[in-house]
């Protein structure tokens, strides 16, 4: 039986600079699923990291959804 190749991301759950740095440029102005897609990842997961990094979306951006 052939081995199958190790997907991009060595270990399940782990966060690389690059995964940061996005998240934090994206999170505050863009959908969260939009993010999500970008990163590859669930949704909730996106949400979790977004709140223990302490960041929050933009009033500008909540305001452009109806929500103030």
């Amino acid at each position: 039986m052939a081995k199958k190749k190790k997907a991009a991301k060595s270990r399940k759950g782990t966060w690389t600079s690059s995964d940061i740095k996005l998240l934090k440029q994206k999170f505050p102005n863009t959908p969260t699923a939009e993010v999500a897609a970008k990163l590859g990842r669930p949704v909730d997961a996106v949400k979790k990291k977004a709140s223990r990094m302490g960041l929050r979306k933009t009033k500008k951006y909540m305001k452009s959804l109806g929500r103030a």
